[in-house]
């Protein structure tokens, strides 16, 4: 398992955890849609394909990303409807927001990234849901623990979870989890995959990373968010300087950064590594 894996977090500005307590009164116009054919270049030009997990309310927006998306060879799957934490959601709403993005991209979405990564012990119900309704894989377990996320001692290598089991294999899974990628950073443990850690810590780390899990044949698991490749159409937010510096540090240089990753490793979809390894 060679292969690598890249997904973009499709979201808007206003949709991360630490700017949303501080524009939820602004008209929330969405601004991403402009990028995505910057995006889709920079993949085209590497020859990378990537899997968009998707907020489904910017799809139903703009409907036409779903085409624009998948005629260029990636996948659409699912990343809730407004970018809701999970502890916020109840199973009846998460069922049918399900039930619309399934209407809004054909019955495509086969895998789902939790916002904030917010899949946990209280959460873990959506594991069955996602099984009965015909999702394969997820991919919201970040094997560190960190102040807002994550589990440690959780297994690094792809394996089948289930909402008893969310850090270890489970031969009586269903649902196939994709862990995201982390490292060592001056010796201490750290999420290597993407947001905050990609934008603070040096390239070097990241791409030493990568070739660490390549070595131990291992998909190292990556991600992005559109508004971090396209901050010139991001409105000019008032934040509280911690929220200001977790979101924005370095927001520059996440384009390049991600075009020397990709360029340099081989990454995929998600569906085209479950496809191609057979799992």
């Amino acid at each position: 398992m060679s292969q690598n894996l890249l997904g973009i977090d499709f979201e808007d500005w206003y949709h991360p955890q630490f700017v949303q307590p501080y524009v939820k009164d602004l008209k929330h116009k969405p601004t991403m849609f402009n990028g995505l054919k910057k995006i889709i270049e920079l993949l085209r030009v590497t020859d990378t394909s990537a899997t968009f997990f998707m907020v489904g309310e910017l799809l139903e927006q703009n409907p036409s990303m779903l085409d624009l998306i998948s005629e260029n060879g990636h996948e659409i799957a699912f990343h809730t409807m407004t970018h809701s934490n999970l502890n916020n959601l109840t199973e009846e709403k998460f069922s049918s927001e399900l039930d619309i993005f399934a209407n809004l991209t054909n019955k495509k979405s086969k895998g789902f990234r939790a916002p904030t990564f917010s899949l946990n012990k209280n959460t873990a119900w959506v594991i069955d849901m996602l099984s009965e309704k015909g999702y394969v894989y997820d991919s919201s377990i970040v094997p560190v623990k960190t102040q807002l996320y994550g589990f440690n001692n959780c297994q690094k290598s792809p394996y089948k979870i289930t909402k008893s089991s969310l850090t270890k294999d489970d031969n009586n899974g269903k649902i196939l989890e994709f862990p995201l990628a982390i490292g060592k950073f001056f010796g201490k443990s750290l999420p290597m995959s993407g947001g905050f850690y990609l934008r603070f810590l040096p390239l070097q780390t990241s791409l030493s990373t990568i070739k660490k899990y390549e070595k131990e044949n291992l998909p190292c698991t990556i991600y992005v968010h559109s508004w971090e490749l396209t901050p010139e159409f991001l409105p000019k937010i008032s934040l509280p300087l911690k929220e200001k510096f977790i979101t924005f540090h370095n927001i520059q240089s996440t384009y390049s950064r991600l075009k020397k990753i990709i360029t340099s490793h081989n990454f995929s979809s998600f569906e085209k590594f479950i496809k191609n390894s057979n799992l």
